[in-house]
């Protein structure tokens, strides 16, 4: 009896080398994941059933109790038996497929042991329909609360053993020669299957991990390459912007070219084929098509599938993506291989959940652009609110100084154009030059300062090399032109208001002081959040700027301060950029 186990165990070396080898085929892999259908249901009946068969041909015949070893049995003499690791493999497809594929693998293990012959054939066959339904039935129990584990599986291993022995001497007659075959395989048989059911649980947690790192894996490859392309997608989809995201995921996938097309062309093809597979109008492979017109997922692994119009075209295999924003496809993302075998399980997975990201960030680029054009239109809306006697009074000042002072009137005359047109330019452009936002006060002053010269003095105080700095328009005048209306009406002392801007290194501060009457308490909570009641305003004005320095950056601040008889204080303090940094500044609408 002893000398058995370790035969017994090179014979569960066979089945688990068997397991191992079928666990490096995909469909296998989806088996252990439970997604089966009748395809795969009869793939498991049939790959376990093979394993019994192969069990039948490896074991170890026992013959008038004495252990009688052969490579490859063919045919058992009438008083002989076998020693095997049949009960294994129907075990662990049964917990595999349940009780109907436990069953499909016991009759094809069962028949083929039957017609090997020997006293326990019947038995043996009739044990092995037996466990394998069994076994299924009590593993699809068992799935119903929790995810199979060892502790089970080699209970079950044992138990259908145990089976298979009580077959054995319920139906062997006469039954002495069964007892004493039971007597000197019962045991190892018993042992070796609860062992075998161990290292074959092991094997399929080793699966399970290695799948669960490739995934986590491919997870934090696919954040990385979205990483590195939002910059790019926050564009949208143009030539540009998909030419970098090309080149970036050519570095960092396996695949030969990439390409990124919109509903009507191929905006960036980079890698292998670029010397046919242009940016240009059209497309020129018909899988592109389909995949725009069915907006589903299509892979290629031939040329003639691709649908390529260039006979000499390299590319092999292809996975087509739809870019979707929200829900309607804009465009695709195809990753092309020049050897089928490339394009894997991996790589299909990888680029979806890129799609499904570019996708995302495509909705999110549109979502800004949707906030940049409300926010262009409340720049609008605020160029609207200029005091409507503004202008009147303006043209009233300069036609009297037509008389007294021409000069002085024709400087006006230009300082009113120059209002005008800071006003028209400065409503095309998210972000200008604090320079030009300095010259659109200065001009709105001169032509206040005509009307009232000795009401009040302004002073600038603008820290050297901020000048080419980026700035929202508009966001300086509203607030000069408050403190001139509203600081100093009724008062008989001459006002003052401090333009002051400064850095922090990371920051710009811009800050309008005056010596004004100050604002009440009551009112300051208010100001700049939402409008109030006034006989001279509402407030409209502070509440945009605020708005748009919200909309604009993350860290931004509109901070008012005041006292009453002792003046107010606007703070605003927003991100320190450059001409040239963002995309939003023109030059060329400032140049004419």
């Amino acid at each position: 009896m002893i000398n058995l186990i370790p035969l017994m165990i090179e014979r569960v070396g066979i089945i688990l080398i068997s397991v191992f080898l079928f666990s490096q085929m995909k469909h296998f892999r989806k088996l252990i994941h439970n997604n089966q259908g009748t395809r795969e249901k009869l793939l498991l009946v049939a790959i376990f059933g093979f394993l019994g068969v192969i069990s039948n041909y490896t074991g170890i015949q026992i013959h008038s109790n004495t252990i009688t070893e052969s490579s490859w049995l063919i045919a058992l003499e009438p008083d002989s038996a076998i020693a095997n690791t049949r009960i294994l493999g129907i075990a662990i497809g049964s917990l595999l497929g349940g009780p109907v594929v436990g069953i499909g693998i016991g009759f094809i293990a069962g028949i083929h042991r039957f017609f090997l012959g020997g006293f326990t054939a019947a038995a043996c066959a009739f044990s092995a329909v037996l466990a394998g339904g069994a076994a299924g039935w009590l593993g699809m129990r068992y799935k119903q609360k929790a995810p199979i584990n060892a502790p089970f599986a080699i209970v079950v291993g044992i138990l259908m053993e145990i089976i298979q022995m009580g077959m054995i001497l319920l139906m062997v007659k006469p039954f002495d020669p069964a007892w004493e075959l039971v007597k000197v395989i019962g045991l190892p048989m018993i042992t070796i299957n609860g062992l075998g059911m161990l290292l074959f649980m092991l094997l399929i947690q080793n699966i399970l991990r290695e799948q669960e790192r490739t995934k986590a894996l491919q997870t934090s490859k696919a954040f990385y390459i979205a990483d590195q392309t939002l910059p790019f997608f926050r564009q949208g989809l143009n030539a540009e912007s998909c030419r970098a995201v090309a080149e970036t995921m050519l570095s960092l996938t396996e695949a030969d070219a990439i390409a990124i097309t919109n509903t009507k062309s191929v905006l960036a093809h980079t890698g292998t084929g670029e010397d046919h597979h242009k940016p240009t109008a059209g497309f020129s492979t018909g899988l592109t098509k389909k995949v725009l017109q069915e907006g589903r997922v299509l892979t290629a692994k031939s040329r003639e599938e691709i649908i390529c119009t260039n006979p000499a075209c390299p590319l092999r295999a292809a996975v087509v993506l739809p870019l979707k924003v929200y829900g309607q496809t804009v465009g695709t993302l195809k990753l092309y291989f020049t050897n089928p075998s490339d394009l894997t399980e991996v790589e299909r997975e990888l680029a979806e959940g890129l799609a499904n990201l570019f996708s995302t960030q495509l909705e999110l680029a549109q979502a800004e652009q949707q906030s940049r054009l409300l926010k262009n239109a409340e720049v609008k809306a605020l160029q609207a609110q200029v005091h409507p006697h503004f202008l009147f009074n303006a043209i009233n000042t300069i036609s009297v100084l037509c008389r007294t002072n021409p000069e002085r009137a024709r400087k006006l005359l230009l300082e009113l154009s120059q209002f005008f047109r800071s006003n028209l330019q400065g409503a095309r452009q998210m972000v200008i030059p604090l320079e030009k936002e300095i010259e659109h006060v200065r001009a709105y002053l001169s032509l206040e300062q005509a009307r009232f010269p000795d009401r009040y003095e302004v002073f600038f105080d603008i820290e050297p090399g901020l000048e080419k700095s980026l700035v929202p328009p508009f966001i300086l005048q509203p607030l000069v032109e408050n403190s001139i209306r509203h600081a100093f009406s009724g008062s008989k002392t001459k006002g003052e208001v401090r333009i002051e801007a400064f850095t922090d290194h990371t920051h710009m501060h811009i800050q309008v002081t005056d010596n004004g009457k100050g604002i009440p308490e009551e009112k300051l909570d208010k100001l700049g959040k939402e409008t109030v009641s006034s006989k001279h305003g509402t407030g409209t004005a502070l509440v945009n700027i605020r708005s748009r320095l919200e909309g604009m950056y993350t860290q931004a601040s509109f901070t008012i301060t005041s006292e009453e008889n002792r003046g107010t204080a606007i703070l605003i303090r927003l991100p320190l950029e450059r001409k040239g940094g963002p995309a939003y500044y023109d030059e060329s609408v400032y140049s004419g």
